[in-house]
C-alpha cells in the first residue's frame, strides 16, 4: 500500500428530493454519481482530490415518514453488497478515490425485521467498511441500532486503513456522543467522516450553531480531520425540515479549512496533510487529547444508561411525530 499523505479531500453536499418510489432513489443516485465526477474533474488544488464524503439520506430523502415495515415493502431500501454499492466500487476506480457513501437505507436478511441506516467507505477495489449508526435520531428515527440487537457480532465502530489514511466514518446524531468519534480515534482514525443530515433550527444559525460548534469540538479533541457533508435540500423538496447544507472540512486544530456559504447542492474543497497530523500526534506536548487521555479517570462508562425505555417511552413518541409528519408531507406536496 503506498501511501499518499497529501491531497485533496471534498464534501459533496447533495439537494435530493425525498424518495417515495425506487425511481426517485435512481434519479437522486445518478445525481449523486454526476456530482463525483464533477468533484473530481475541478477539484485540484495542486493535490489530487482522494476522498468524497456524501451526507446522510443522499439517495433517499428524509424516511422517518414510514415506518421500517413499510420501506422493506414498497422496495426502498438497499442491501449491502449490492447494486448502489457496486456502482459507487466502479465509480471509485474510475476516479481512483475513496467514498464515504453517505448513509444507505440497508436492509440485511439476517436481520429481516429491521432497516439499518448505514454508511460505507469505498475504494477502487470495494467495500472497507460498513458502520451502521449506532446512534438513531430518538424519538423521530426508528431504524435499527445494532447495539440494541441480541446476538449482533458485527464491529460498531470499524476503521479503514487506506493510502490516504485511516479513516472513520459515523453519520449525524452520532456526532452528539463524544464517544462515538473518541472510539475511532483510538482505534487510529485520522480522518472523521461525517454524513449528516442536521436540520434548522440545530444546524448552522444562530442562536443554535450546533453544526460547527460539534464539527470543531470533535476535531479537536481527536485531533483529526473531520470531513462533514451535510443535506442541502430545500424544505419544497425534503419536507418537514429546511436544511441548512454548510458542509466543511475541519483540520486537526479546529480550523475551518473549507465551507459551503449554505444549502443547495455544492462541492466543497479541502486540503489534508496526513504527515502534518502524524507529526503532531507524535511529537506535540500540549494539546495532543489521545496522549494525555487518563482513561482510568473516568468511570461513567461502566454505568449502563440505555437500552430505550429507562428515559422515555419511545415507540409512543415516534407514533405521535409519525402523524406530525404526514400532515406535514400531505400540506407541502399535495
Amino acid at each position: 500500500m503506498v501511501a499518499i499523505p497529501n491531497y485533496t479531500a471534498c464534501c459533496i453536499q447533495t439537494a435530493t428530493v425525498n424518495a417515495i418510489n425506487k425511481a426517485i432513489v435512481k434519479k437522486n443516485f445518478d445525481r449523486a454519481l454526476d456530482l463525483a465526477f464533477f468533484a473530481t474533474l475541478y477539484g485540484d488544488y495542486g493535490e489530487p482530490v482522494k476522498l468524497l464524503v456524501y451526507p446522510e439520506f443522499f439517495i433517499h430523502g428524509v424516511p422517518f415518514v414510514k415506518s421500517p415495515q413499510e420501506y422493506i415493502d414498497a422496495g426502498i431500501f438497499c442491501t449491502i453488497p449490492g447494486e448502489e454499492t457496486d456502482q459507487l466500487t466502479s465509480k471509485a476506480k474510475e476516479l481512483n478515490v475513496y467514498i464515504v457513501a453517505g448513509s444507505l437505507l440497508e436492509h440485511d436478511p439476517e436481520w429481516p425485521k429491521h432497516v439499518f441506516n448505514t454508511t460505507c467507505i469505498i475504494g477502487p477495489n470495494g467495500i472497507l467498511t460498513k458502520y451502521r449508526k449506532v446512534n438513531p435520531w430518538l424519538p423521530l428515527e426508528m431504524f435499527q441500532s445494532p447495539h440494541s440487537l441480541e446476538g449482533y457480532k458485527g464491529e460498531l465502530f470499524p476503521v479503514a486503513d487506506t493510502p490516504i489514511g485511516k479513516i472513520g466514518a459515523a453519520i449525524c446524531y452520532d456526532w452528539l456522543f463524544p464517544e462515538v468519534l473518541r472510539e475511532l480515534a483510538t482505534k487510529g482514525a485520522e480522518i472523521l467522516a461525517k454524513a449528516s443530515a442536521y436540520m434548522d433550527p440545530w444546524g448552522a444559525n444562530e442562536p443554535t450553531p450546533w453544526w460547527d460548534v460539534i464539527n470543531r469540538a470533535r476535531a479537536i479533541e481527536n485531533v483529526a480531520y473531520v470531513v462533514a457533508a451535510n443535506v442541502g435540500s430545500s424544505l419544497a423538496d425534503f419536507a418537514p425540515f429546511s436544511w441548512p447544507g454548510h458542509s466543511q472540512i475541519i483540520d486537526y486544530h479546529g480550523r475551518k479549512i473549507a465551507m459551503a456559504q449554505g444549502s443547495g447542492e455544492a462541492i466543497v474543497y479541502g486540503p489534508i496533510n496526513i504527515e502534518a497530523l502524524r507529526n503532531f500526534r507524535k511529537t506535540a506536548i500540549g494539546h495532543n487529547m489521545l496522549a494525555h487521555l487518563r482513561s482510568e479517570a473516568y468511570t461513567y462508562l461502566q454505568k449502563s444508561y440505555y437500552p430505550p425505555g429507562t428515559l422515555t417511552n419511545v415507540e409512543t413518541t415516534q407514533a405521535v411525530l409519525r402523524e406530525v409528519v404526514k400532515k406535514t408531507r400531505e400540506a407541502v406536496y399535495s
